[in-house]
C-alpha cells in the first residue's frame, strides 16, 4: 500500500505542482505584507488563499490522473474540506514556528541584492516548514480521499438533504 500512496510518478507531479502553489503563495504573502497592514497570520492566510484556486486545477490536471474525471464538484467540494485542515497547518504551525524562533533564536533579515526588499529569514523559514507539513497532509489526503471515490459526498449530500 506504501508504494501505491508513494508512487514515484504522482509525487514528482504533486510536488511540481505543490511548489507552484507554495510560490505563489509565498510571493502573494510577501507583498501584501509590505503593501499592506497586516500581520504575518493574516498575510499567511491571504497567499494560502490566492494559490488555493490554481492549487484545484493544477492537482486535479496534473497531480493525480484525474483530468478525465466527470466528478469535479465532488473533487472541489472534498479538495475544499482538505485545504481547510492544510490551511490550518500552513497558517498556524508557521505562525507558531516563527514565535518559537524568535524567543529562541535573534531575528535575522537580509537584503536582497541590488533591491530594497528586507527578507526576514524567521518568517521565510517558518513559512516553508509549514508548507512542508501541509504539503505532506495534502498528498496523502487528495491522493486517498479528493481524487478516489470513497462515498464521503454521497453521504454529505444525503446528510444535507435531510
Amino acid at each position: 500500500m506504501a508504494g501505491d500512496l508513494f508512487n514515484r510518478r504522482d509525487v514528482i507531479a504533486y510536488f511540481i505542482v505543490a511548489a507552484t502553489g507554495a510560490t505563489v503563495q509565498l510571493i502573494a504573502g510577501s507583498l501584501l505584507q509590505d503593501w499592506f497592514q497586516i500581520s504575518y497570520k493574516q498575510a499567511l492566510l491571504a497567499g494560502y488563499l490566492i494559490a488555493f484556486v490554481a492549487g484545484f486545477f493544477l492537482t486535479k490536471l496534473f497531480a493525480f490522473n484525474a483530468r478525465n474525471s466527470t466528478q469535479t464538484k465532488r473533487e472541489a467540494i472534498k479538495f475544499t474540506l482538505v485545504s481547510i485542515i492544510s490551511c490550518l497547518i500552513t497558517v498556524y504551525g508557521s505562525a507558531l514556528l516563527y514565535d518559537y524562533s524568535i524567543q529562541q533564536f535573534s531575528q535575522v533579515a537580509f537584503t536582497i541584492p541590488f533591491s530594497v526588499k528586507a527578507v526576514d529569514v524567521n518568517k521565510l523559514v517558518a513559512q516553508v516548514a509549514g508548507m512542508g507539513a501541509s504539503f505532506l497532509n495534502n498528498y496523502v489526503l487528495h491522493k486517498q480521499f479528493t481524487f478516489r471515490d470513497t462515498g464521503f459526498y454521497e453521504k454529505l449530500k444525503n446528510l444535507l438533504n435531510l
